[in-house]
């Protein structure tokens, strides 16, 4: 069963439905290879084709409307996938790392990722992470006048190796998703350059120090719409020239545009597409490509997205006030959002038999359950798709980013398997471990079972 890989020039997989194919057959395959079974109900599968096109379209997208020359870092947001074996693979794709944490940190060193492909981007920076940073070399975003102060001890007027720079928020609005809406007016990052004498701020923070040569703002994020996307890209833009006419050279020399690729997750469509995106900054902010300017950006869930897909075995197949339930070992330890914000982060669910081939019938009206002791656990209500039956299985579609790398120990749920898979070159399919299934000793080793008798040998005394 060979999988067809042919993309439209935008980078969307074409009318032949070549991702839906590559998954078909990468679920068959552990089915049949035995990666899924009575014993190890529940998988999470990587596209490696699909990442290694989404990267392509990515690099291609800028490409297409930059001047020759113009230096451009593309650095994952590893919170969508903190997962070293996907950073690794991004690397070797010419894609570097945003990192929010020493942990995320970390992980991309042990990918590989030079510290001049990463960019450190947190909102709550100790002094240890910004020493480690500016030893290293790593890019540095300050998000707020306290942490420029302390750049400002660290640098000592010294000439950093690190590209230092103010993230600021052009305050232009928000998305359908308020939690993750990053430019309001109230919104916990950056400089807000809307309020009353914010602006001028940071102008003088940047004439005053001359090693300040980077301006980072991030508007997108999911339920953002692409205007307003490229309106705060317009506002960070605008605000570089003024620093820069004001200073009388080109000391702002990098934007750092952010991410925020939304993503489609009612169908198999990849939109919007990078394409559609830089030529939309293009019409917007012409200048922005120019060559003056250095760029980078932050995305993450649309470079993972639709690349993953969560493989659950149906446990049970049951019926309640009339409606199927199909209870499966995917629920709120690998879909967390989509669990408690269902209206928000709505999946769409494959149906698949016992061997794993698509299922085919009539659309039945059904709610697909997880294993977690709570009602609302569903990955989904309502939704129509041929009739689930014990031992067929459900698979949690576009769950490649914030989804089975962002475990949530429910009910001591442990941890499922990640696999990468691509075609074998002879017509099958072939898996890697991106990160083995957890054991359930490592759940009791993580719950303090080195430390059993510590509560109770810490009384002394009997309550009064």
């Amino acid at each position: 069963m060979r999988a067809n890989t042919e993309q439209t020039e935008d980078g969307t997989d074409d009318v032949t439905g070549g991702a839906a194919r590559r998954r078909h057959a990468a679920v068959r395959a552990a089915v049949e290879q035995g990666l899924l079974n009575d014993d190890v109900p529940l998988v999470a599968l990587l596209d490696v084709t699909g990442i290694r096109q989404s990267a392509a379209s990515l690099r291609a997208a800028f490409e297409e409307v930059t001047a020759p020359g113009t230096p451009v870092l593309h650095a994952f947001a590893v919170k969508a996938s903190p997962l070293v074996p996907v950073l690794r693979l991004l690397r070797a794709e010419g894609i570097g790392a945003e990192v929010a944490s020493p942990g995320e940190l970390a992980l991309a060193r042990a990918a590989g990722v030079e510290p001049e492909r990463t960019v450190l981007d947190s909102p709550a920076k100790t002094l240890a992470e910004l020493r480690e940073a500016l030893a290293l070399g790593i890019a540095v975003n300050a998000d707020n006048p306290q942490e420029l102060a302390r750049l400002d001890a660290l640098v000592a007027g010294a000439d950093p190796r690190s590209p230092l720079g103010i993230r600021v928020n052009p305050q232009v609005g928000g998305g359908s998703i308020e939690a993750l809406s990053t430019a309001t007016a109230t919104s916990k990052f950056g400089v807000a350059l809307r309020d009353e004498g914010a602006r001028e701020w940071v102008v003088r923070a940047y004439l005053d120090r001359p090693w300040l040569t980077r301006l980072h703002a991030h508007t997108g994020s999911q339920g953002i719409a692409l205007s307003m996307m490229a309106r705060g890209v317009a506002e960070t833009y605008e605000l570089a020239e003024e620093i820069n006419r004001r200073a009388g050279r080109r000391q702002v020399d990098t934007l750092d545009i952010g991410g925020g690729l939304p993503v489609n997750f009612a169908s198999e469509e990849t939109r919007p597409t990078y394409a559609e995106y830089t030529r939309l900054l293009k019409e917007t902010v012409p200048g922005l490509f120019d060559g003056r300017y250095g760029l980078v950006t932050e995305f993450g869930r649309s470079l993972l997205a639709k690349h993953g897909t969560v493989v659950a075995r149906v446990e049970y197949a049951k019926s309640a006030g009339g409606r199927p339930v199909a209870v499966t070992h995917a629920g709120v330890q690998v879909a967390t959002r989509t669990v408690y914000a269902p209206g928000s982060w709505p999946l769409r669910i494959a149906a698949y038999d016992a061997k794993g081939r698509p299922k085919e019938g009539p659309a039945v009206v059904q709610d697909v359950a997880g294993p977690a002791c709570f009602a609302g656990d569903l990955l989904a209500q309502g939704q129509e798709l041929p009739l689930l039956e014990q031992g067929d299985y459900a698979a949690a579609l576009d769950t490649g980013a914030y989804y089975f790398a962002h475990h949530y120990a429910y009910n001591s749920l442990p941890r499922p398997a990640v696999l990468g898979f691509a075609p074998d070159g002879a017509g099958g399919v072939t898996f890697a471990t991106v990160r083995p299934a957890q054991p359930i000793e490592e759940i009791v080793t993580e719950s303090g079972a080195a430390h059993t008798d510590a509560l109770t040998t810490l009384a002394t005394a009997p309550p009064v």
